[in-house]
């Protein structure tokens, strides 16, 4: 086997591993694998206690980096996050140190990350998109890899704050984490009343893992899929009622990364339509701001996504294209 099939082969073992720790979750853990292996944030969306953190600190264990996980709240400030500078007096003066915040770690897990402030949540848009943190006048650089894993609950309540769309853009999927099926939740039950036996074991190290986001952006990517990809996201702009504001150009580059991520992890070595259609709604479901017809019509993001995606393909048989 050459370097790419090996790798592919370690990271088809890290999504094992994973496995053995949660019950279910299988298309849950293949995303949150496509968005790491694509250098990207993850924001996880669902009810309280189904294994969100689990599944993080796994992960974490699993590719053998650090992990920090900082519980959002109202009074949680960004120096909480980010560190902050101490003065120490000593006998040849006074000076300030720099005391590192939880953000210097390789996984950072904010849990109920809507649950803070918008000027606390602002404290993580430097280190998701530059990978540098900026107290004072100075930078710091944050260990790599480096991918901030955040949770929120879908339930309106008391003491929320809705994420900001360009912290929104920042993440790579937004992943829907669902409610077990009866046989899942009662595997669930069982590992919770047993003597848990033969955990997660750890597959691949930072290093290693930086190496295998090296060989994913290495997938080729032919100018029909390319032209597919673009074609989607030109229909989030303009002609569509439902669709108040479209995506960025940064969905656009996301959808490339995650195909190619699949791709590699699917052990081929060019992107198929197959895997854009896998990765688009991971995407584009917290890109997309809906129009007043779309909440009158109970339309949601996904049923949006879906049918620009039928629109698109049957654009594309009519032209030949496919």
């Amino acid at each position: 086997m050459n370097e790419y099939d090996v790798m592919q082969q370690k990271l088809l073992a890290c999504e094992f591993e994973i496995g053995r720790e949660i019950i279910g979750q299988r298309d849950v853990i293949r995303s949150v694998m496509l968005a790491i292996l694509s250098g990207g944030n993850v924001l996880l969306e669902g009810m309280p206690g189904l294994g969100k953190t689990r599944l993080v600190n796994t992960i974490s264990h699993v590719l053998n980096l650090s992990f920090k996980r900082i519980q959002f709240t109202p009074d949680l400030m960004p120096g909480d996050i980010t560190g902050t500078n101490i003065m120490e007096r000593s006998e040849s003066g006074s000076a300030f140190r720099f005391e590192a915040g939880p953000i210097f770690a390789n996984i950072i897990l904010a849990d109920e990350i809507n649950r803070a402030t918008p000027k606390t949540q602002s404290a993580l848009l430097e280190a998701m998109q530059e990978h540098i943190v900026t107290v004072g006048n100075v930078s710091h650089k944050v260990p790599e890899p480096f991918f901030v894993l955040a949770t929120q609950n879908p339930i309106e309540t008391e003491g929320t704050y809705p994420l900001p769309e360009a912290q929104l853009d920042r993440f790579m999927f937004k992943i829907m984490v669902p409610f077990p099926t009866k046989e899942e939740l009662a595997g669930i039950v069982g590992l919770t009343e047993s003597v848990q036996q033969g955990a997660a074991q750890t597959v691949l190290n930072g290093d290693e893992l930086q190496q295998a986001i090296q060989m994913a952006k290495e997938i080729k990517i032919a100018d029909a899929v390319m032209d597919y990809i673009l074609d989607i996201m030109m229909a989030t702009h303009g002609g569509n009622k439902y669709v108040r504001e479209g995506a960025s150009p940064r969905a656009a580059q996301a959808i490339i990364r995650g195909a190619k991520a699949r791709a590699f992890m699917e052990g081929r070595y060019n992107v198929s339509f197959e895997d854009v259609d896998t990765v688009v709604p991971a995407v584009l479901r917290h890109r997309l701001i809906l129009s007043f017809d779309a909440v009158s019509d109970g339309v949601n993001e996904d049923m949006v996504v879906a049918e620009i995606i039928k629109n698109v393909k049957a654009q594309m048989v009519a032209q030949n294209h496919v």
